[in-house]
């Protein structure tokens, strides 16, 4: 299905050249367009040079500079134009220092250059004068001890650059350039063209050259849509063989070779710009504003190879989102950057569509978000549009939480989750799968999955498709695969291995129906493990479906636990038909047909009882077990919230893990249960998520949760010195049984956690 190899196209002198992608698969792909041996000399600087060093390249690229990993509470200070003159730098440094913020982002240049640049094309504010504002906050900074890194963003200029560079400019699919939509005296630049890899170098370099800052981060850097500019057209038909596509389905030869090339066009920037500046000052670096979870459109196993830290730009939940949502941006980053630090940038303002960047969010809300990225291992960054405060309710919040987290640094400064239970995010999947991985296929079961895992306290944490490795999976006892349809023969021998270690796997629908590059198979990859073969059919959308529980043939099924009283429970919408390739020791769940749902005189069952199995668990050599669903019960329940499906998964994850979970926390409400090991100290944080507003934010206020009774494990035979709750400030009794710990929290207003010093 994939084009052929060719050997690599004639130098281009316009960037570098990838070769087509050749049967090796994706990440071949991305291995060898990396080292293709022609490219353009920038400066003294030549990505064939980089190219033909790629593992000394990337090992600089990677390395971590000595500041990285100290930082704990981020500010940002984002500057308008018209802020120079009339923004009170003092009344800002003194914020810094009340909320013990320890290092800072500030607005350099790109689209306004905030310092008196030399460079031609680089727009200096027009409220600048003779004034340097870099200089004067760099200065302040670096007098309270932070770290201070510069902010640029390239993804826009103005009418003299675009007279003099028509070539930087972005164009549309019609040949037209761009102008910029909210700001139409701007235009669009083209992210993957001379405009990136020439101009917004050489800002780099004199904001390097000038402040000699500890790193430069990158805002909007990827472009801004598809670009159907020159160099574009040229460099994807020279590297590639294809003109550029006009179509976003995944399966069409362009559009998959274009996904593919502009991934390497942009690591290639990134690593221009990173070398540029570590020749200038060799303890700093580059960050990309980049990456994230099966959405990313940059593949996060190179990322998380090349960046020494990285901040999660989530800022605030928006629509239906729950709050949660941002623990789940910690968990995908840390899937592929391992103990490096992940920071994760919060709004103090209203993040919907319609952009109020301007705009303050309730004081709940903003602690609430906050806590859930502090639970999940981030480490907060609060981002301020404008230095002229027009609404300054936010800077209270702002400053309780930044002063709780510097009193509770030490047991902040996580050395790894204790969690046992991994959710997969496949980018695979999403990238080529269907038409590109629509949501409702991709992030719907995993939305499904977090959700019950939450629900159900269970300690879990996310898992890169592309670390399937044993390796990468020792601390895990179970896999879950939300419909993880696009994997390669060899992830599939990944899990085999894994199940065959005694790992558990649960999985749903279509997982490995499709190979990496998202073409269908004859049967699933998995079909083995699965203890079932793919009948080539399936039905959907159902309506007025529903699931058997056979409690008489199989009394006690633990996959039924809660479940006891409920004779039959609805359906999904999409299942596939499968026969079993083995007698199964049980059949607990079984189908129900759809039947008519109008008029009501017709809405009865034509057959109450199958023996359609509807759900295959299995245990394998090794002491592996193996759950799966052939219907879309993660997506289903993330649509409609049913408990029973919830108790389905609930009971499938505990079932395949079969062993005592690191911690329980037994008590009423909602929360967010994650589960840390520091050098000297093991902490449980609890996030009270039991709010009528969970589900649409933002809240109003918190509602407190009663007494919770956590029971956690203390792992290589550690005993328990003293235990507090820090958010409470109070030391608790306890009581150690064996390895086992038991501590009673009374009450839970926002965010607790039990920190035990070992």
């Amino acid at each position: 299905m994939n084009p052929d190899p060719v050997s690599p196209p004639p130098p281009d002198p316009k960037g570098p050249v990838t070769p087509k992608p050749g049967a090796g698969g994706r990440r071949d792909f991305l291995k060898a367009s990396a080292v293709a041996g022609a490219a353009v000399t920038l400066g003294e600087f030549s990505l064939a040079q980089l190219g033909a060093a790629e593992p000394a390249a990337r090992a600089a690229l990677s390395a971590s500079p000595s500041w990285a990993d100290k930082p704990m509470r981020w500010a940002q200070l984002t500057l308008v134009e018209n802020d120079p003159g009339s923004f009170d730098l003092a009344f800002w440094l003194d914020y810094f220092k009340r909320t013990h913020s320890d290092a800072i982002c500030l607005s350099g240049g790109g689209c306004v250059a905030y310092y008196p640049t030399q460079i031609p094309f680089h727009h200096r504010s027009a409220w600048l004068g003779d004034s340097d504002v870099v200089g004067d906050l760099v200065a302040g900074c670096r007098k309270l001890g932070m770290t201070v890194i510069a902010r640029t963003d390239p993804h826009a200029t103005y009418d003299d650059a675009q007279a003099a560079h028509p070539d930087w400019i972005a164009v549309d699919a019609a040949g037209k350039p761009r102008r910029h939509a909210s700001s139409p005296e701007m235009w669009i630049t083209c992210g993957l063209g001379p405009y990136n890899f020439e101009f917004m170098t050489e800002v780099k370099k004199e904001i390097m050259t000038r402040y000699r800052v500890d790193g430069i981060f990158i805002n909007r850097w990827d472009g801004s849509g598809m670009c159907y500019c020159r160099h574009c057209q040229e460099n994807f038909k020279s590297a590639t063989g294809h003109e550029l596509p006009r179509t976003t389905n995944a399966q069409d030869p362009a559009r998959r070779a274009y996904l593919l090339w502009r991934q390497q066009r942009l690591f290639s920037l990134w690593r221009l710009w990173d070398g540029e500046v570590r020749k200038i000052n060799p303890d700093s670096c580059v960050i990309p504003n980049t990456g994230g979870g099966a959405g990313s459109t940059l593949d996060m196993k190179q990322i998380g190879e090349l960046a020494p830290t990285l901040m999660a730009d989530a800022q605030a939940r928006r629509g239906l989102e729950a709050p949660w949502a941002n623990g789940k941006n910690g968990k995908e980053y840390r899937a592929t950057l391992g103990r490096k630090p992940v920071v994760g940038i919060f709004s103090v303002g209203v993040e919907e569509a319609y952009r109020w960047k301007d705009s303050v969010q309730s004081p709940a809300e903003i602690k609430l978000w906050v806590a859930e990225a502090i639970a999940n291992g981030m480490r907060p960054w609060f981002t301020k549009f404008g230095a002229v405060l027009n609404d300054a309710r936010w800077l209270k919040p702002v400053e309780e939480i930044y002063t709780w987290c510097h009193g509770a640094e030490p047991y902040l400064r996580n050395e790894r989750p204790l969690a046992r239970v991994g959710l997969v995010y496949s980018q695979q999947t999403a990238w080529f799968y269907g038409s590109g991985g629509g949501r409702g296929t991709v992030e719907d079961p995993a939305l499904g999955w977090y959700q019950a895992l939450v629900e159900a306290r269970v300690p879990f944490e996310m898992v890169h498709d592309g670390l399937l490795d044993a390796e990468h999976l020792a601390a895990f006892k179970t896999l879950i695969l939300p419909n993880i349809a696009a994997l390669s023969d060899a992830q599939c021998g990944q899990l085999r291995d894994f199940a065959g270690r005694g790992g558990g796997i649960v999985a749903t629908y279509e997982t490995s129906l499709y190979d990496e590059w998202g073409v269908k198979r004859k049967d699933f990859g998995l079909a083995d493990l699965f203890g079932v073969n793919f009948k080539g059919t399936g039905e959907g959308p159902m309506r007025n479906s529903y699931l058997r529980l056979e409690h008489e043939a199989e009394p006690h099924h633990p996959l039924l636990s809660g479940l006891e009283d409920a004779p039959r429970i609805i359906n999904g919408v999409w299942r596939l038909d499968v026969v079993a390739r083995e007698k199964f020791a049980a059949t607990p769940l079984t189908l129900v047909q759809s039947y008519p749902d109008l008029p009501m005189e017709k809405v009865y069952a034509r057959q109450p009882k199958t023996d359609i199995s509807q759900a295959f668990l299995r245990e394998i050599p090794g002491g592996g077990r193996v759950a799966y669903f052939p219907w879309d019960i993660d997506r289903t329940f993330w649509e409609v919230l049913a408990i029973d499906h919830y108790k389905l998964l609930r009971n499938a994850v505990a079932w395949a893990t079969n062993e005592a979970a690191p911690v329980t926390v037994t008590g009423a409400g909602m929360m967010d249960v994650t589960v840390w090991q520091q050098k000297s100290s093991l902490t449980v944080h609890l996030v009270n998520l039991s709010n009528p507003m969970m589900m649409k934010g933002p809240i109003r206020e918190f509602i407190p949760l009663s007494a919770q009774q956590v029971r956690v494990r203390l792992p290589d035979g550690l005993k328990a010195k003293t235990v507090r709750l820090l958010v409470a400030n109070q030391t608790v009794p306890t009581r150690q049984t064996g390895e086992w710990l038991e501590v009673i929290v009374p009450s839970i207003l926002a965010h607790e956690v039990v920190a035990v010093d070992v």
